[in-house]
C-alpha cells in the first residue's frame, strides 16, 4: 500500500515531535508517531539523512528517516 501524506503542524507541535524523535535517537529506541490517524513506528536503525531541493525561488529542507519493514539491517 502506497502512503504519501503531508501534515502541517504548529511551531510548538514540530518542536515536541522533534525532540521526542531527538530522544529516541540519542537513547537508541524506537519511535513511534501517530500521522493522519496512523501510527507508524520507525525502527532505531532507521537511516536518517537531511536533504536540501532547490526548484527557481523556492528551497525545502527535508529531514528524512528511512527503514524498510522487517529488516534488521540499517538500509
Amino acid at each position: 500500500m502506497k502512503r504519501d501524506i503531508e501534515k502541517n503542524y504548529t511551531k510548538k507541535q514540530f518542536v515536541e515531535k522533534l525532540r521526542r524523535l531527538a530522544d529516541s535517537i540519542e537513547n537508541d529506541k524506537r519511535f513511534s508517531i501517530q500521522i493522519a490517524g496512523k501510527k507508524v513506528v520507525v525502527p532505531k536503525n532507521a537511516v536518517i539523512n537531511i536533504e536540501h531541493e532547490k526548484e527557481g525561488k523556492n528551497e525545502e529542507v527535508e529531514f528524512q528517516i528511512k527503514w524498510i519493514n522487517g529488516k534488521k539491517t540499517n538500509i
